[in-house]
């Protein structure tokens, strides 16, 4: 009898498939509309967001699985795909490698047919080359290496977005400090040795913490806002406000994130089998499984405008094409000027 799969691997599994069904073929909707100050503003796609957070409640699998925070990621480099960035620029990538150097994969597209697809499946299968294909990635900053949850980088221009994702569903008075603590330390670190990356962080919050614990959700909401704005700290800050009815997320053991110990340069080497699992489940079962998925909801009016996923999603997306040439992703600047007046376009379009 075949062991079961990972709750990573079958995550994984229906992310991918969610993901593809929102963008079928890699066609991605344009997120950007028109503002009311007439700048384009990023509009974040709800529904998939929704789905996407439904499968660790679906596979009923705790914090220290990674699983939950997994799904705001996958969710991030989805929408900043959207956004007109390449789908081997953004990691973590819709497909395995989740983490792989754009020109290796340019270089693997490059080959004869024939050993391509010796190569993809080199790549996928073999865990023994960490500095160029892993899961995760670690950023060195100031003082020391980082592992971060959303990246778009190149051997060329270094790091240029940088966003760190944390989510608690429980807990919320013993836990959001000590979240607050990393976060401030993280964003600096990082800041002083890339200070022209796009700088990120995103919360994952359950909305139970509106009635149970009010102070600390206001307490939360000032601080997540004053980390957004601090010099030398995040370029923007958001808030995912999640509502559902199902059994909250276990947490980790003693209610803290596992740690991933001293970090080394570089890709980080897979240590767990369940990163390197391939699982692949019939197309008519993951289908089952998306219809049957616990209802998500994401409360809008309820997250101050400044920790909103739209306003952060513009700030640095915006910020990335600031920050680098007009012959840089051209696709991301094409999508993002399509929205406005063409006399307010202009060739920079950023």
């Amino acid at each position: 009898m075949a062991a079961k799969p990972s709750s990573k691997a079958e995550a994984w599994e229906i992310f991918d498939h969610i993901v593809e069904a929102a963008a079928p073929g890699g066609e991605h909707s344009n997120p950007w509309v028109l503002g009311s100050d007439g700048q384009p503003a990023f509009r974040p796609d709800y529904d998939t967001l929704a789905l996407l957070l439904g499968v660790p409640l679906h596979l009923r699998v705790g914090t220290q699985t990674g699983v939950p925070a997994l799904a705001l990621d996958v969710w991030l480099s989805y929408e900043l795909r959207r956004a007109g960035f390449g789908a081997d620029q953004v990691w973590p990538r819709a497909s395995n490698p989740r983490v792989l150097p754009a020109p290796v994969a340019a270089f693997v597209k490059s080959l004869p047919t024939a050993i391509r697809a010796k190569a993809q499946s080199h790549l996928i299968s073999n865990t023994s080359i960490p500095s160029v294909t892993s899961s995760s990635a670690s950023i060195l900053g100031k003082n020391y290496l980082k592992q971060v949850d959303v990246i778009i980088a190149d051997w060329v221009t270094g790091p240029e977005l940088l966003i760190s994702t944390k989510r608690m569903d429980s807990s919320y008075g013993k836990n959001a400090p000590n979240r607050i603590e990393e976060s401030y330390g993280d964003a600096k670190n990082l800041r002083l040795r890339h200070p022209l990356a796009a700088l990120g962080f995103l919360f994952g919050l359950r909305s139970d913490i509106l009635e149970k614990e009010p102070r600390t959700a206001d307490w939360l909401f000032d601080l997540l806002s004053k980390l957004g704005r601090e010099d030398d700290a995040y370029h923007s800050t958001c808030l995912v406000l999640m509502e559902y009815s199902t059994d909250p997320i276990p947490p980790a053991a003693d209610e803290e994130e596992l740690s991933d110990g001293i970090l080394e340069p570089g890709a980080q080497p897979i240590t767990d089998p369940a990163e390197a699992e391939i699982v692949h489940l019939a197309d008519s079962t993951i289908e089952s499984i998306v219809k049957s998925l616990p209802k998500v909801s994401i409360l809008e009016d309820q997250t101050p405008e400044d920790l909103s996923p739209g306003r952060f999603l513009t700030s640095l997306v915006t910020r990335v094409l600031a920050t680098t040439p007009v012959n840089m992703h051209e696709e991301a600047r094409r999508r993002r000027a399509s929205v406005l007046p063409k006399k307010l376009a202009g060739p920079t379009c950023s």
